[in-house]
């Protein structure tokens, strides 16, 4: 069950906490890191896994202003991503290019796009539509929905609507539905939000859900995850949201992250305090229709949970697929150590 020492390593120079899948770049398995250094210039690390598969290099290394707290690329440019960023109390958030000639530069600077201003309480997160090209972006602070409107080739980014979330909501982030562009899953202090970005309204929540993170299954409709504080992992059905339709018991801590795999249906990862990151097969059971195929193999289904990497001795914040190869996930680990990791042990030879 344990995953041992298998993993590929990579080390930032700094303690970190943001991590994610280059999407757009279909020619290599890609990640960005950014850094979280209280005294020292930030860095943004872009790494990519060698041909062969047994390496992390690191493509390009760029600096950044203030701690990084949220990153995400963008899944239609390579190299286009986000940040939300802090010195001391104040926040923000903006959109970088990376220069198209880093490869050949000492000291590459990356180019800010555009910033996401007008949040007057602390920022979030900054949600991309997942799959494809869309001029829609999406900001979250404490209490605040911010629609924005982005145009990559002109470098603008234009707010669209606002809404608040109200006094008494404490919004802490969030992730959009894949199967539908106008809705987002916000994460509150007791609850999930759904909203619809048409009219900047609630249409629905799951009470008394302390989520920290929350990520929708892109191969299954209806399906949400959610990280839960201490009780470990949930899986929702959207059509009935009264009871969660799987509950898994998580982390010897608190569960702070869920990545659903973008090709393998049921495929999740979690990771938590802990230091460990586990791999789960939690596809709810499918009454109608018993003899579908799995996508993992049989052999290793004693249970949901098919295996824990352990190669860690931090807590891990930072969690990624790969879209280009869905079977390998990188985790980030509090003290700035990057580890990919292939899970095609477990999947169904075909």
């Amino acid at each position: 069950m344990q995953g041992g020492s298998t993993g590929i390593g990579y080390g930032l120079k700094y303690q970190a906490r943001c991590i994610s899948d280059v999407k757009a770049d279909t020619d290599h398995t890609s990640f960005l890191a950014g850094t979280l250094s209280l005294k020292e210039e930030n860095e943004v690390h872009l790494i990519r896994l060698s041909s062969e598969g047994n390496e992390l290099i690191c493509e390009g290394l760029f600096s950044h202003p203030n701690e990084i707290w949220d990153l995400a690329s963008c899944p239609f440019d390579q190299r286009i991503f986000s940040t939300v960023f802090s010195s001391g109390e104040s926040y923000e958030a903006a959109i970088w290019q990376i220069p198209e000639l880093y490869g050949q530069l000492n000291s590459p600077q990356l180019e800010r796009i555009a910033s996401l201003d007008g949040h007057d309480s602390k920022i979030k997160c900054v949600l991309w539509w997942p799959t494809g090209r869309h001029d829609k972006l999406v900001s979250v602070d404490e209490q605040n929905l911010f629609l924005w409107s982005l145009d990559t080739s002109k470098k603008t980014a234009q707010v669209q609507a606002r809404e608040t979330a109200g006094m008494l909501q404490n919004l802490s982030g969030g992730a959009w539905d894949p199967h539908d562009s106008n809705a987002l899953a916000l994460t509150c202090d007791s609850s999930i939000q759904f909203w619809d970005l048409r009219t900047m309204k609630k249409t629905n929540s799951i009470e008394h859900a302390h989520a920290r993170n929350v990520d929708y299954d892109i191969k299954k409709k209806y399906m949400l995850v959610t990280a839960e504080d201490e009780s470990g992992i949930h899986i929702w059905d959207l059509r009935m949201l009264n009871f969660p339709v799987l509950e898994l018991p998580g982390h010897a801590h608190w569960t702070w992250a869920v990545k659903c795999n973008p090709e393998y249906e049921g495929l999740i990862l979690s990771a938590g305090t802990d230091s460990a990151v586990n791999l789960w097969f939690a596809s709810p059971p499918k009454s109608d229709d018993s003899t579908a195929e799995s996508p993992v193999e049989s052999s290793t289904r004693r249970g949901p949970l098919l295996s824990t990497y352990s190669d860690y001795e931090d807590s891990i914040y930072g969690l990624a697929w790969s879209s280009r190869q869905p079977w390998i996930f990188a985790s980030l680990s509090y003290d700035g150590r990057v580890v990919v990791e292939s899970v095609k042990p477990h999947l169904a030879r075909k």
